[in-house]
């Protein structure tokens, strides 16, 4: 983003700054005529900007599977009319859009990982203890998937440990599970800020007064993470999405944490790459042709501006592939 907030609209009632918004559209370069996917538009940041810079001249399919976003990014793209079609879904499922809209490649894909603003700032979706609220953290809360309450009083210590650990990278993760089973013997957690003070209180005193985040930070991580399977569903969209990118069309990821951007890294790097075979095989028995190339090597991250102006963009990294051309 750049130092003049005006040059990018805030949508003041949800709060909603998107993340590293010039850089996108710096490298996916929207023009009149394209067709993009953004695969997790949630309030419509991205894909407004889309749409603005092409004067109303691309058309943009945009999903999310959190239907309080969805209506709110509906209303912030309404006037583009049929140019912008929505779908409420989770981007995993994105082939079966891009099939009721009768595309068959894109030019250019989004995909924010991030949890979106409105999510952060409703109390009552819980996935934040900065209010209380309910321990859900469901992005769709119609899926039917497992609320967080139920993880956090039903699963075994060991599960616990091992989810709070992998997911949250959370290196006092048996100290918190050992602590969260004790407390449940008690009485039912049922609240973010029950569970929140049930965490820092199995941190030692003196580490919880050193720590730059709140205690809680990974272990709410590593309970979204596992409420949403959002690990598996960044795998899947990747390693398919990739095939309806047309040649010289790009995707641009943004992750925020480092359990994210490893997948993106590394699907990134298999995918630019021609031979997959252990390095001892002295022919190449996989076949495996490159899909990309890599205009960049390392990730882009936000701006000092823009991290002033949006702390959780901070943790923000960006990377682009893009999609091999003929005359690669």
């Amino acid at each position: 983003m750049t130092d003049n907030d005006s040059e990018h609209p805030v949508d003041a009632a949800a709060g909603h700054i998107p993340v590293m918004l010039d850089e996108v559209m710096d490298w996916i370069a929207p023009r009149p005529g394209g067709r993009y996917l953004d695969a997790t538009l949630g309030l419509g940041g991205h894909a407004g900007r889309i749409m603005e810079l092409t004067s109303g001249g691309a058309r943009l399919l945009g999903l999310d599977r959190d239907r309080q976003a969805l209506d709110a990014a509906r209303a912030r793209l309404a006037p583009y009319g049929e140019r912008v079609v929505t779908a409420h879904m989770s981007f995993r499922f994105f082939e079966s859009a891009l099939a009721e809209a009768g595309w068959d490649a894109v030019d250019g894909v989004i995909a924010d990982l991030g949890v979106s603003s409105l999510q952060l700032d409703s109390a009552e979706r819980g996935f934040s203890f900065v209010h209380d609220g309910p321990l859900d953290m469901r992005m769709d809360p119609d899926s039917g998937a497992e609320p967080a309450a139920n993880i956090v009083n039903t699963a075994s210590c060991e599960r616990l440990k091992k989810l709070i650990w992998e997911y949250g990278e959370e290196p006092l993760a048996g100290r918190i599970a050992r602590a969260v089973v004790a407390a449940r013997e008690e009485k039912k957690i049922e609240t973010t800020l029950e569970l929140a003070r049930i965490v820092a209180a199995a941190y030692p005193a003196r580490r919880r007064a050193l720590a730059r985040n709140h205690p809680a930070t990974r272990t709410f991580q590593a309970l979204r993470i596992a409420v949403n399977r959002e690990l598996e569903e960044i795998e899947t969209f990747l390693g398919r999405v990739i095939d309806f990118l047309r040649p010289g069309g790009r995707v641009a990821v943004i992750s925020f944490h480092s359990l994210e951007d490893r997948i993106v890294k590394r699907i990134f790097r298999r995918e630019s790459t021609d031979c997959l075979c252990p390095w001892e095989y002295p022919v190449c028995r996989c076949g495996h042709a490159r899909k990309l190339i890599l205009p960049m090597r390392k990730p882009l991250v936000p701006g000092v501006g823009e991290m002033r102006r949006n702390s959780r963009s901070r943790s923000a990294k960006l990377r682009v592939a893009e999609r091999v051309g003929k005359e690669s």
